[in-house]
């Protein structure tokens, strides 16, 4: 059984506190000096928590085990702000990829929507991001991963057309029915896109299961879930493990012991001797797409619906990503470059996720990750923004 490992990487630029009377006058929309709106201030308390600890350990495993390896993609607005708060964060991604055994994915620099009807915007995006990781990490992607892996077939016949190999996505159940994520699929748009879904069951254990008391599972060791990856081998070919990187230290704890679980996980999979991990493009080399998805509405790996919900679900939210997006002709017109990096942050698609009213199966996940008191509040703020940035386009 080939596994796969999958570590997303991502840090939005929050918009800070910016009241109606800002208007006009301020252009930094960026810099909060307080709480839950100051970028250094958070980016460094993940570091320490998060990115640092965890890129340690994963790089001794690096060194110690010859069939571990590992996916990983960085979003452009988190290696700008690893370079501006934390370098020695960018060092430790460094040390990583330095080992061969690491594989990058290519994204939207800026985390966006963008393939929602802007096609241009969302190559931009794409190829910005290459030359970044080219001048980091002297690597070029060949492996795609969306926006919170958003996928439909349009999304494939684009990065089709960029030069993708293949796209990292969700395992839907309303997309697979019968079938098992545990194989690799390509897609009906572009048959030469492979197709690399999760395994959202196994992930998700780790990723939120693994420190909730009342789960009939906890707690979740590593060899109980080495015996669970080793009875999927009657179904399937290769799992998918994808996760945010900040699952360790940051959304589980330290104290949960989800760093003692790292450590010890790679040894108890690849006990059996028949279990390896694996890169994307290593699976999409070695195994033959089992079936053809035809996938025509948009999934995500967010939330019980696995779909747009979170991020376009009310009329605030709808509302200011039309409004966003009406600059796109503005912004291609103006010569300052200081226009162009404003927009493009604010299409990053947390500021979205802010607004969101989801408050049932969903509610507490998206008040973790929202900085504001309330989705109203990120709306207003965020609108408050926009109408400055349009005063300035004008």
């Amino acid at each position: 059984m080939l596994v796969t490992l999958y570590l997303k990487v991502h840090q939005p630029f929050r918009v800070k506190h910016y009241p109606f009377f800002s208007i006009g006058k301020d252009h930094r929309y960026f810099n909060g000096e307080n709480g839950k709106l100051n970028n250094r201030a958070l980016f460094e308390k993940v570091a320490k928590k998060s990115y640092l600890p965890t890129n340690k350990i994963l790089l001794n495993l690096l060194h110690s085990f010859k069939l571990f390896k590992l996916n990983v993609s960085l979003s452009g607005v988190f290696l700008d702000q690893a370079e501006l708060f934390y370098p020695e964060v960018l060092d430790s991604f460094k040390a990583l990829v330095q080992t061969g055994k690491v594989e990058l994915l290519g994204e939207t620099y800026y985390h966006s929507l963008s393939f929602l009807g802007f096609p241009q915007e969302f190559a931009y995006q794409v190829k910005l991001q290459e030359e970044r990781l080219r001048e980091i990490f002297r690597v070029k992607p060949h492996i795609f991963s969306n926006t919170e892996a958003a996928y439909n077939n349009d999304v494939a016949k684009m990065i089709s057309t960029l030069g993708y190999k293949g796209i990292l996505t969700e395992g839907a159940d309303k997309v697979l029915e019968w079938r098992s994520p545990n194989f690799l699929y390509q897609a009906s748009s572009a048959p030469n896109v492979r197709l690399f879904l999760k395994n959202y069951r196994l992930s998700d254990d780790i990723s939120f299961r693994f420190s909730e008391k009342s789960w009939n599972e906890y707690p979740l060791s590593a060899d109980k879930f080495a015996l669970w990856i080793d009875e999927s081998e009657a179904t399937g070919e290769v799992i998918n493990l994808c996760m945010d990187y900040e699952t360790f230290g940051e959304h589980q704890w330290e104290e949960t012991g989800i760093f003692n679980f790292l450590k010890a996980m790679p040894e108890y999979v690849l006990k059996n001797g028949i279990n390896r991990f694996a890169t994307l493009s290593e699976v999409g080399a070695r195994l033959k797409p089992r079936a053809t998805l035809d996938v025509p509405e948009v999934i995500t790996w967010a939330d019980t619906e696995r779909d747009l919900s979170a991020w376009l679900d009310n009329e605030m939210q709808k509302a200011a990503f039309t409004k966003v997006y009406s600059f796109s002709e503005s912004i291609a017109k103006s010569k300052k470059s200081s226009l162009g990096e404003d927009w493009r942050r604010l299409q990053t698609s947390d500021h979205f996720y802010y607004m969101c009213t989801k408050w049932f199966a969903d509610g507490d996940v998206h008040k973790y990750f929202n900085p504001y008191e309330s989705p109203y509040e990120a709306f207003i703020n965020y609108m408050n923004v926009l109408k400055d940035l349009e005063l300035r386009l004008a």
